[in-house]
């Protein structure tokens, strides 16, 4: 996911996108640890679109104040 992807989504998809980014992300460190994951790298791009998503919503916070 591109941060141009996120920069047109409203404040609300955002909140959305980063809690169903947080339960992917949940499910598949679980999947890891019992050894049904078969793309181990999926973990990393997760975590990295988590941080995309936090970082558009705080810099958007910090633009409104």
């Amino acid at each position: 996911m591109k941060a141009s992807e996120l920069n047109e989504l409203t404040p609300d998809e955002l909140q959305a996108k980063a809690a169903e980014l947080r339960r992917e992300h949940f499910t598949a460190k679980v999947r890891h640890a019992t050894g049904q994951l078969e793309n181990t790298a999926r973990l990393r791009v997760l975590r990295r679109d988590i941080a995309r998503v936090e970082t558009v919503l705080r810099t958007r916070a910090g633009a409104s104040q």
